[in-house]
């Protein structure tokens, strides 16, 4: 969890996941990334866990000696695939897109508002009404063209396909959805592995079904039902919990399949960004469904643009969110350079003088105010997954 802004200031060297801005949880040094929801996702892990345990408890020996030994031995790989890229999805950063510092959003304030001047002074000489225009910027991907919108909150242009998170307050690369069940959001960098979790989720399910229904009727045959109920009794209730959670999981599985399938996201269809019935067609698609497969789950991980665990420097800390418990307390950008200067010397902030803490304080704080404008950049098309922040 990040610390309380004063403590940090005395701290000496700080790392970033404790000044990060979002709504983040982090554990183990910032090695583990956690949403502000995580109850459900604990949740989710616990009724797995013990589903597994009312199977392993009574029916696997069962199994194990009359049926076949590879029975149980293949329901706890099972187990353990689940639980492990259940686990990756939501402990882990999910493509979270860095906010700009204080100086790069000063810098395009200022960019904006000299260009939003221009436009309302030449308007003004050839006697026009001038309205200004949302923040956009406009891209061109495989020929098809996009609306970069302008995010007030991490002081950014937003690529493609990022969105940001009201949960998790973050920007997010190719953002899908924010999933409680999983306590994060599924974006560029844990997609794969949310997709995985349902896949092999439907299947752990349809065995643990199966093999519970399979016990039942062997102990049936063999001793009579009311026998079996007796010696069973937690074979129609693993039976039972995996027949419900089926009917959601197999959806959600089939409906990503489609999706990985187009190379589309959630936010994307349910927003109709690439309808059959239009002539707009989707730049990101490799051409047919096994492609796009083989991209999207088989493709390599990008790696994460917020360093977590680096050391803050004076450029890092665009504002500082604490969480002490009851309610989360955002500093203002004094506190934040203070973070900074001590983080990069370590003594400063007790040997600095007040009046010159105030000045650099001061100067950090003003902020040109926003205006609008309007761009338009071409991204190359031989490559359009490489596109980073710098738009």
């Amino acid at each position: 969890m990040v610390r309380d802004p004063e403590k940090v200031v005395l701290s000496g060297k700080v790392r970033k996941w404790e000044v990060f801005p979002g709504r983040n949880r982090f554990c183990c040094d910032g090695r583990i990334m956690l949403s502000t929801q995580t109850g459900i996702f604990y949740f989710t892990l616990f009724l797995i866990i013990a589903t597994s345990a009312c199977f392993f408890a009574i029916d696997a020996h069962y199994l194990w000696r009359e049926l076949n030994p590879s029975v149980p031995i293949l329901a706890a790989v099972q187990c353990l695939f689940v639980a492990v890229v259940l686990c990756r999805t939501a402990c882990g950063d999910p493509g979270v897109i860095p906010r700009a510092n204080p100086a790069e959003a000063a810098a395009l304030e200022r960019k904006i508002t000299n260009e939003t001047n221009e436009l309302i002074n030449e308007a003004k000489r050839n006697n026009r009404t001038y309205t200004v225009p949302p923040r956009l910027r406009e891209v061109t991907i495989n020929g098809t063209q996009f609306k970069l919108k302008y995010c007030y909150t991490c002081k950014i242009f937003r690529p493609p396909r990022a969105s940001h998170c009201s949960v998790c307050d973050n920007c997010v690369d190719r953002f899908d959805h924010h999933c409680p069940w999983v306590g994060n959001c599924v974006g560029r960098r844990n997609y794969k592995y949310f997709y995985l979790f349902l896949s092999s989720l439907t299947f752990y399910c349809l065995y643990l079904m199966g093999m519970s229904v399979t016990a039942i009727v062997l102990r049936s045959t063999a001793e009579g039902f009311s026998a079996a109920m007796a010696k069973g009794p937690l074979s129609p209730v693993v039976a039972l919990v995996a027949f419900f959670s089926i009917w959601s999981v197999a959806g959600l599985a089939g409906f990503h399949t489609y999706l990985v399938c187009s190379n589309m996201t959630t936010n994307e269809d349910i927003k109709g960004t690439f309808k059959r019935n239009d002539d707009r067609k989707n730049p990101f698609s490799s051409g047919g469904c096994c492609q796009n497969f083989i991209e999207v789950i088989c493709g390599p991980l990008p790696p994460s643009l917020i360093d977590r665990r680096g050391w803050v420097s004076e450029h890092d800390v665009p504002t500082l969110q604490a969480d002490n418990g009851f309610g989360r307390t955002t500093a203002s950008a004094t506190v934040a350079r203070n973070v900074a200067y001590s983080a990069s010397n370590h003594n400063a902030a007790a040997s600095a003088s007040n009046d010159t803490m105030s000045e650099n304080n001061t100067a950090a704080t003003q902020v040109p105010k926003q205006q609008n404008s309007s761009e338009t950049v071409h991204i190359s098309n031989s490559n359009i997954n490489t596109y980073k922040t710098f738009l």
